[in-house]
Formats: structure tokens, sequence, C-alpha cells
């Protein structure tokens, strides 16, 4: 399958993005497992997730991350795919976040549920108003100067904010 290349990076990724907010919501492990076979074995590999799905689950979330890390383990097969996961969503025990603080902590958490020591694509999933760009900005230089974020994103921000960031 042809590859294209996500903007100015070097990370090259089929025109399919699996979305995995449903991995342990409405599908299993069991059955999250099989989707994610035939999505790579069909020549895709580009899996987008977030560390609060699904918390409508159970109000915690990471469960997303969590079957995709022990499909990545179990199949060995890390090399082959592009992990995208997300920060700053709310869930039932924090409001909307992107303060240094939360993601320093979330990327850590989401790599421990991933079983991986590095994220392809990690995107603010929410802007949360309150926290200044620059701390969010400074907080994502840090995590990629670590090796813990290869590049960064935003979703569901809006073009006033991400003009903030230039």
């Amino acid at each position: 399958m042809e590859k294209i290349k996500i903007g100015l990076s070097d990370l090259e990724v089929a025109p399919i993005n699996l979305g995995g907010n449903v991995f342990g919501w409405t599908l299993d492990e069991k059955q999250s497992f099989t989707v994610l076979d035939e999505f790579l074995e069909g020549g895709f590999n580009f899996i987008d997730t977030a560390d609060t799905y699904a918390w409508w689950v159970n109000g915690t979330g990471g469960q997303s991350e969590t079957i995709i890390g022990n499909w990545l383990k179990s199949r060995g097969n890390r090399d082959r795919v592009v992990i995208a996961t997300k920060v700053g969503s709310e869930t039932k025990e924090h409001s909307f976040d992107i303060s240094r603080t939360h993601i320093l902590r979330s990327v850590d958490e989401s790599l421990q549920r991933l079983q991986t020591d590095y994220i392809d694509l990690y995107y603010t999933h929410y802007d949360d108003h309150k926290t200044p760009v620059e701390e969010t900005l400074s907080a994502y230089d840090e995590v990629i100067k670590a090796g813990k974020v290869r590049y960064i994103a935003a979703s569901n921000v809006s073009p006033a904010r991400l003009e903030e960031s230039f």
C-alpha cells in the first residue's frame, strides 16, 4: 500500500488511521487484537488512541492504550506501526488539562500502558483555555527532548489558540 508523510515529519503512514476509542469499550481485548491484526495485514499502519479512552466505561480511561500495548508486545510489531495518542481530555477524575504537570504525568502513563519507549505523534486532545500556550509547548519540548515523543499535533483547538503557538 502506498504510504504518505504526515506534514513535514518523517512519519510514513497508509492513508487511513484506525481509531482505537472502541478498544476496551465495545470491543474486548480479543476482539481488538483481531481488528488490529486485520488492519496491519491489510497494509495499514497508523493507529490512534488517547489516554482517556474509554473513561466512560469505568471513569478512569487508559483501556484502549492498554489493549494496544498488549497487542504490540504480543506481536512484537512496534517497528511496523505509527502510534498516535492524545492528552488533555476530561474524565470523571479531572477536567480538560494541558498543563505541564498533566502532560509530563500523562505521557509516562501512556508509555507504560502502550508498552513502548516513544510515542510517534502526541496530540493535545482538547484545549483547556486556562493553561498558557507557552507552558504547553514547553512541556512538549521536554518530552520530545527526552525521546518520549517524536512529533506533536493538536485536535479540538481553535485556530486563534493555534496562532498563539507561532
